[in-house]
């Protein structure tokens, strides 16, 4: 197996034609098979992202998939969240999505979903690896071959599900006429955002929409990348701008002015369109079967990442919630929410979760759910983030040690003050800012987050950080 891949809760990812090639797709993809195959022809749903590797890597997994007697549905291009949808309209043991989410071009990854729609977290992801690479994958004979059926009405269906969500007043929102500008950075999100928009009412000035995988910028949607979309707000006066990542499970906003506000905001304006209600009864629930968790009586929940803003915790305990925080990874988060029954939550990545349609990130969510409340608060985007407590959010990433613990020991001793958090790395946390240091699970680095109420104080949090992980590590190599 090659050494440059990452496994984790976030799938299987390496750079393409080096870490991941067509063999090693077509072993992890018949290891999946056998992994959720519980009885006779059982149904795996496939689908893949816009990048140019999709068609040969799709190719590959579906030959896995049926050398081990796996029935394939092929949705061909969608987002992430519509093949979760996918999975579960056809009862089907799982699904594969092949998208290396806001990677570069040059990398690609399988993220494997359950029969629930939730990714795998990253024990059973370690097993169907090590399954791979010893090469015990049983492959059927001639005559038990997998067959292949082609499903052409995901994305149709799961626009669908969207506008049936209670939270949503669809025709309130189109009587706005709001002017949206899009950047789809050339990813799967030109299948989706632009019939999700206009069915809202909305007019759409868009850049980037065909989903060829040429990304004409770096994919992640961060402030930083939104430059030509603030542009295209103000040349087309747009009501607001959106960006979403290469499989549309995150969402970015620019408000009126061109301006980025930041991914966090994303979730706080979805917690608010859900929970900041007259009638807040149904907590959002869908009309028909796709509802996954039920809102139990009292404090509603919110469920967040270890790496979000404290605008999202702001937002969720002005409207009476209960905030609990998880590991990052949709994964992790999405198993929170299951486990506490949380109304709404997500990752301040722009990463919107919705339990009244399933749990797992979803843009088109994100999306209905802002213009939701933009057109019920009568607010610009400008407005809506001045009436929220300000902070300043920093990002940062560092080179990766062998021995991240004795990194978190030193920074606990300098901060005895803070809480301490180790559900995913270290997260000292103080009454009005935070610092989170942890491995990623998408590159090989350390990320480190920092927020307060002014840039400067963030900027020196992530300072110690990196200075103890480059002290530290120095000492290692060193001995």
């Amino acid at each position: 197996m090659a050494t440059g891949l990452i496994v984790s809760v976030s799938g299987v990812r390496g750079i393409v034609g080096t870490d991941l090639v067509p063999e090693l797709v077509a072993r992890l993809a018949a290891s999946f098979g056998l992994l959720v195959a519980k009885g006779h022809d059982p149904a795996v749903v496939l689908g893949r992202d816009a990048r140019v590797s999709g068609p040969m890597f799709a190719a590959a997994a579906q030959a896995g998939l049926q050398s081990v007697g796996c029935r394939v549905v092929d949705l061909g291009l969608v987002p992430t969240p519509t093949l979760q949808l996918a999975v579960k309209h056809h009862h089907a043991a799982g699904g594969i999505a092949i998208t290396a989410s806001h990677n570069p071009a040059e990398w690609n990854a399988l993220k494997f979903v359950g029969p629930d729609g939730l990714f795998l977290d990253g024990a059973d992801a370690r097993e169907l690896v090590e399954r791979a690479e010893r090469g015990d994958l049983g492959r059927s004979t001639w005559d038990r071959v997998g067959a292949v059926a082609h499903d052409e009405g995901a994305v149709r269906r799961h626009v669908d599900a969207v506008l049936r969500l209670e939270v949503l007043r669809p025709a309130r929102v189109r009587r706005r006429k709001l002017t949206v500008a899009l950047d789809c950075v050339r990813g799967a999100g030109g299948t989706i955002m632009p019939l999700l928009l206009r069915r809202l009412g909305c007019r759409v000035v868009g850049m980037d929409l065909e989903p060829d995988g040429r990304f004409p910028r770096a994919p992640e949607p961060v402030p930083e990348h939104l430059g030509a979309l603030g542009e295209l707000v103000r040349r087309r006066r747009a009501d607001l701008g959106m960006a979403v990542d290469p499989d549309v499970d995150r969402l970015a906003l620019v408000n009126e002015r061109g301006e980025p506000i930041g991914e966090d905001y994303t979730l706080a304006f979805a917690v608010r369109a859900v929970l900041d209600r007259a009638d807040r009864r149904t907590g959002g629930r869908a009309v028909g079967p796709e509802t996954a968790v039920r809102r139990p009586p009292g404090r509603p929940t919110v469920v967040i990442n270890l790496s979000t803003s404290l605008v999202v915790e702001d937002a969720a305990r002005g409207c009476g919630a209960e905030v609990i925080r998880a590991p990052v990874g949709e994964a992790n988060v999405a198993r929170a929410m299951r486990e506490a029954g949380a109304v709404i939550g997500g990752e301040g990545n722009g990463g919107v979760i919705l339990p009244a349609l399933h749990l797992g990130r979803d843009a088109p969510v994100g999306a209905a759910l802002v213009l939701e409340l933009v057109t019920r608060t009568r607010k610009t985007v400008s407005e809506l983030v001045a009436e929220e407590p300000r902070y300043t959010i920093v990002k940062a990433k560092a080179s990766r040690g062998p021995d991240l613990a004795l990194a978190y020991g030193e920074l606990r001793r300098r901060f005895p003050d803070a809480h301490p958090d180790q559900q995913d790395g270290l997260r000292l946390t103080w009454a009005d800012r935070w610092l989170h240091v942890r491995p990623s699970g998408t590159e090989p680095v350390v990320r480190l987050v920092a927020e307060a109420p002014t840039g400067e104080a963030a900027l020196q949090l992530i300072g110690a950080g990196r200075e103890v992980l480059e002290r530290e590590r120095t000492a290692v190599c060193a001995g």
